[in-house]
């Protein structure tokens, strides 16, 4: 399997955003088009791209190839409890987000913890290296 650059595809994002809302406002919006992506998209961008990671889908050199395809034995053993958490996960809750969610939900905090621990989402904040520095080629 190829590894990808998140940050070469990141900026690939924010160019398509720059276009797409070029397009819309009928002009080129230039730096500030690509500044709004990482303003908005790239924590969220970099969370995905995570989990991908974690799930074996697409090696990101970012993340590190010791945690490539590191959740695939649990997602086979259909663990719903990690089936929660990586639905959570992927729409961008944090860790507390959950961990409070658990609690409310008298979930066994051992496993919530032990399956966060694996997960490291915190290693997906990653600060961008985007606009204005990749911006012109």
């Amino acid at each position: 399997m190829q590894v990808q650059s998140l940050y070469e595809e990141g900026l690939r994002e924010a160019e398509r955003h720059k276009w797409i809302e070029s397009q819309k406002r009928g002009m080129d919006v230039g730096e500030s088009g690509l500044s709004e992506w990482y303003a908005r998209y790239w924590p969220i961008y970099c969370r995905r791209k995570r989990l991908e990671h974690l799930r074996g889908s697409c090696s990101w050199k970012e993340f590190g190839s010791e945690d490539f395809g590191r959740i695939e034995s649990l997602l086979e053993q259909k663990d719903l409890l990690l089936e929660l958490i990586l639905d959570r996960a992927q729409f961008g809750m944090e860790n507390l987000d959950m961990l409070c969610w658990a609690h409310d939900w008298a979930l066994p905090m051992d496993r919530v913890i032990g399956i966060l621990e694996q997960l490291d989402l915190n290693r997906a904040r990653l600060e961008p290296v985007g606009p204005p520095r990749f911006a012109s080629r």
